[in-house]
């Protein structure tokens, strides 16, 4: 039984109390929680529900925790309810209930741990978004990784996700980009505030290569912004993360998404006129300060561009915006939580805003502070190369985003169980192989009935219960936006498999020349359930599950 299962039955039971006793239902949660207690002497789960509603309904906890284990005990694969403290109920599952859960894991695959905990929610997920002047560096990467596993888990969790990568394609960024190319083209210094880096030449020179003569600004800037655009492209498709739109912001200006912006924000009342220019009142949904739209030159802000974005996510039918920053944009939340209110909207509800810290690569304990290419930052390009993308998406995500991480070369490299990759994969590859050696000998799952109550160890049981945790550790990672949730879980689960596997009273293969037996077919249920567990949670993270290592 998994911990949802026990949070459904604690619900119904106490539904059943409440009514007998004729206790206003409104007072119970529209979930129970459930978790496992610290002491496994305790018990297999722990709620504290009867705490939780007595004082609404003017209860006794204890009394209310009596009803409630009566009707819990009834229910199939619950073998005891204890009743502890003031009112905590300890559960403990029947066996056989507790191995079936492997037959229930393998049986789903793939699917298990999906639920529908924000089925009906419809999400535009933006992240990454580096300028096209340059390749995606240490902070982007970051973002490549925790971003795409957020997409994964979000649409397990039942939401309706659009990921989207947003080319700022349109101002004085790009016009520096295209001098510093204009200038390598013509064998000139970089511009005093312009890109430098091997890439740039390359780039100039691959210009030069498709139009041969060609001088002129304008022609850089399309030509270089289209081959930058290329090659963040193809390194992201290397990385394993994809978009499933790629938005311009000249786009925008091209098909006067501003002005309509500008209009609908002027009907909302929040526009006025000062210096010549365009403000938008944001003080009155707590910005710092108004901020200018249009510019008395008539030229538009980059803020402009961020409102006219918004407004286009939310037209194409997204119920919330979700969009990942870099530290240095922790400023940008005020003004994009108050335009979000002035166009009406709730930025409780259709807007959220997270922020990643930074990421240093550390080698030999020293920082690796720039990049062969790009000259002055750590490249995407760099930290594959040097540890690889599975272990970099994982070294990634493995951390809350709002936490600065260094990236140890050394330690992500290296083939033994203090690197936490190689310690998961390890268990992907070691499950693999005892189904592939149980096989050789005859065994497989359709060998024998499985009887789940064979599965009664101390070891195979913790096993289990760590099974039946991982679809709450998606849901809950999906609702907190934490991938590293799963990362962690994952590395206890493979420690769970570790000792079982390491216990001589839970062999998988039958010892020697003894006959393959029924405890030998419940294992291999459990080993398959665990690989398939393994299989699902890395997969979440974009991090592959090998058959051999």
């Amino acid at each position: 039984m998994t911990p949802a299962n026990i949070a459904d039955a604690v619900l119904t039971a106490a539904k059943a109390v409440f009514t007998a006793r004729g206790l206003d239902l409104a007072a119970l949660p529209a979930a129970a929680t459930v978790e496992r207690p610290r002491n496994p002497e305790h018990g297999d789960y722990a709620t504290n529900l009867a705490l939780q509603v007595a004082k609404k309904v003017g209860a006794n906890p204890r009394e209310l925790a009596a009803g409630l284990a009566e009707e819990l005990s009834k229910f199939t694969g619950i073998a005891a309810v204890e009743i502890a403290g003031p009112g905590f109920l300890n559960i403990r599952v029947d066996t056989a209930a507790a191995g079936e859960l492997a037959r229930l894991v393998v049986t789903q695959g793939p699917a298990y741990g999906h639920g529908t905990a924000l089925a009906g929610l419809r999400l535009n997920l933006e992240f990454v978004s580096a300028n096209p002047t340059g390749p995606i560096h240490l902070g982007g990467v970051r973002w490549a990784a925790v971003g795409d596993a957020l997409a994964r888990l979000l649409k397990a969790a039942g939401a309706e996700v659009t990921t989207e990568y947003y080319f700022n394609d349109a101002g004085a960024q790009i016009d520096r980009f295209a001098k510093s190319l204009q200038a390598a083209a013509r064998g000139e210094a970089t511009p005093e505030d312009g890109y430098g880096g091997a890439y740039i030449a390359e780039i100039a020179e691959a210009v030069r290569a498709k139009h041969p003569g060609a001088d002129d600004l304008e022609t850089f800037r399309v030509e270089g912004v289209e081959l930058m655009f290329a090659q963040i492209k193809s390194s992201l498709n290397e990385f394993g993360t994809h978009f499933d739109v790629y938005f311009n912001e000249k786009d925008l200006h091209a098909k006067g998404e501003l002005d309509l912006a500008l209009e609908r924000l002027r009907a909302q009342g929040h526009l006025y006129e000062a210096d010549g220019a365009t403000w938008l009142r944001t003080t009155d949904f707590g910005d710092d300060k108004d901020r200018v739209l249009r510019k008395s030159d008539g030229d538009w802000t980059y803020f402009a561009a961020d409102c006219a974005y918004y407004l286009d996510k939310r037209d194409r039918g997204a119920d919330k915006i979700v969009i990942m920053l870099g530290a240095d944009h922790h400023g940008y939340v005020g003004r994009m939580r108050a335009m979000s209110a002035c166009f009406g909207d709730d930025p409780d509800v259709n807007l959220e805003i997270l922020i990643g810290q930074l990421v240093s690569l550390v080698r030999d304990g020293q920082p690796v502070r720039m990049s062969k290419r790009a000259g002055t930052v750590v490249t995407m390009e760099d930290l594959v190369e040097a540890i690889g993308v599975d272990a970099s998406r994982y070294a990634l995500a493995r951390y809350s985003s709002d936490s600065p991480i260094d990236i140890d070369v050394d330690l992500w490299t290296r083939a033994t169980r203090d690197n936490p990759v190689y310690y998961v994969q390890y268990v992907a590859a070691r499950t693999a192989s005892v189904s592939r050696n149980a096989a050789d000998l005859g065994l497989t799952r359709d060998t024998a009935e499985f009887d789940p109550a064979l599965l009664g160890h101390p070891k195979e049981l913790e096993l289990l219960k760590a099974l039946g945790d991982y679809p709450t550790v998606v849901k809950s990672a999906a609702e907190l936006r934490e991938p590293h949730r799963v990362a962690r879980y994952l590395e206890d689960l493979a420690g769970d498999y570790h000792r079982f596997y390491d216990e001589p009273a839970c062999r998988v293969l039958p010892h020697g020349d003894n006959p393959i037996e029924p405890g030998n077919v419940a294992r291999l249920w459990l080993n398959d359930a665990t690989r398939t567990v393994i299989a699902n949670g890395l997969g979440l993270l974009g991090v592959t599950a090998p058959e051999r290592m």
